[in-house]
């Protein structure tokens, strides 16, 4: 009797241990991984930052200046603009919802734009065409914006990798802005050819511009790491309204000394950012988005 009541206790224990190697939690199966991976990636906050560099264009929409030339056209006088030539720079806070592979994202910007030009004068004797003179400034007008733009994402299809196209609308909100100028000439007035270069002017210049707003065009792309996205984007962004304030455009004393008035411009930039973002949900679990 005592032996076998010992032989059940035993094949007991071992039918027990047999069932646990067998049996698997049901938080970890696949069907319940997969649910939890489609309801992380199909809705979700993310918090995230971003910074990059960005080149501008400034398209003439009207032309002015303060020296007209009577002797030819007017035309010979047109600033002669530098076109994605400087790199300024950027930082963003992205605010972005995200429902199945469609992203609706908010991205608060502080931006510094750079953009060139020049001109050229010259003036010649009446009595003596080898007497004249020739001047050029070069002019860079650096101006700082906080953008407030409103982004539509549509994600293609992928995996760790996470390509996306983007289009959407922004408002830039001008903060401050500085003119350095630099003149330069040759003088053939003295009797001989006399080349000359003087230390550049940064003059004040945010009375001479204004807020305007644009449309955004673009693509990206995302790389998950865990929970965590890497990004990295670029984008044109097209302004449709003039950059210029009409009011002040003859207003500021030393430049219109020196033959300059402000055209009327719309800026364009093209815009590369990289950064990273967040989850607002699952970003305390041990939960991970990919494997």
């Amino acid at each position: 009797m005592k032996q076998t009541l010992t032989l059940l206790l035993c094949l007991g224990v071992l039918t027990f241990c047999v069932a646990q190697k067998q049996k698997k939690p049901a938080s970890f199966n696949s069907k319940t991984r997969a649910s939890a991976k489609n309801k992380y990636l199909d809705k979700q906050w993310w918090l995230g930052f971003k910074a990059g560099t960005n080149f501008s264009q400034a398209d003439p929409i009207k032309r002015y200046t303060v020296v007209t030339p009577t002797n030819q056209s007017a035309s010979a006088s047109d600033k002669t603009y530098d076109n994605f030539s400087k790199a300024g720079a950027q930082a963003s806070l992205e605010v972005t919802f995200t429902y199945k592979g469609f992203s609706f994202s908010v991205q608060p910007t502080y931006r510094h734009s750079i953009f060139t030009y020049n001109n050229q004068f010259e003036w010649v004797s009446t009595d003596n065409v080898n007497d004249h003179l020739i001047l050029k400034y070069d002019q860079q007008q650096n101006i700082d914006y906080a953008d407030i733009p409103f982004i539509v994402k549509y994600e293609i299809i992928g995996d760790k990798l996470r390509p996306y196209v983007q289009v959407g609308i922004f408002y830039a909100h001008l903060l401050n802005a500085t003119k350095t100028v630099t003149m330069s000439g040759t003088d053939f007035a003295s009797g001989g050819t006399n080349q000359f270069t003087n230390e550049g002017v940064i003059v004040g210049a945010k009375d001479l511009f204004d807020n305007y707003w644009g449309i955004i065009a673009g693509a990206g792309v995302y790389y998950n790491v865990g929970n965590v996205r890497l990004v990295l984007d670029a984008s044109y962004h097209k302004g449709m309204s003039n950059i210029a304030n009409v009011k002040n455009r003859f207003g500021n004393d030393r430049l219109s000394g020196i033959g300059d008035a402000q055209d009327d411009l719309k800026l364009n930039n093209v815009v590369i950012s990289a950064g990273c973002v967040f989850p607002h949900r699952f970003l305390s679990s041990g939960f991970k988005s990919l494997e």
